[in-house]
């Protein structure tokens, strides 16, 4: 099991026992929806006010522990945070899942071609999965 209660400290967030359980579901569920991380603590804690996640959430996004994944068509995903990378969605099942890629190339002619200083990259990869294909 992972050291959340250091991780949580060093982005500077208290590790109460709600959020070490929104931590820990994260980590066991990779991209969640709020609902479906309020589903989740609501097995634990059982009084849990879905306020209280929206609170948590906010919070650690401000911290940059987590990060928001926005799809297109459908709700927000939160994910731990972790090196860079992107994200392919199927189409069919929802399933989210992450990819390295390099965007150096990408984000260097874009910035070029629209005079524009790039300073993050957000991009999504929509199609079918494998077991849907």
């Amino acid at each position: 099991m992972n050291d959340y209660t250091t991780i949580l400290r060093e982005h500077n967030l208290k590790a109460t026992p709600q959020r070490l359980e929104m931590t820990n579901a994260l980590f066991m569920n990779g991209h969640v929806t709020i609902e479906r991380l309020y589903e989740l603590m609501l097995k634990k804690f059982s009084s849990i006010s879905l306020a209280t996640i929206y609170k948590n959430i906010n919070l650690m996004l401000e911290a940059s522990f987590i990060e928001e994944v926005k799809l297109p068509n459908a709700k927000s995903v939160y994910e731990l945070t972790k090196e860079t990378h992107s994200h392919l969605l199927c189409s069919k099942c929802d399933k989210v899942q992450d990819i390295v890629l390099n965007l150096t190339d990408v984000t260097r002619r874009a910035s070029n071609a629209a005079n524009f200083n790039i300073s993050k990259t957000d991009l999504v990869l929509s199609g079918l999965c494998e077991n849907c294909s």
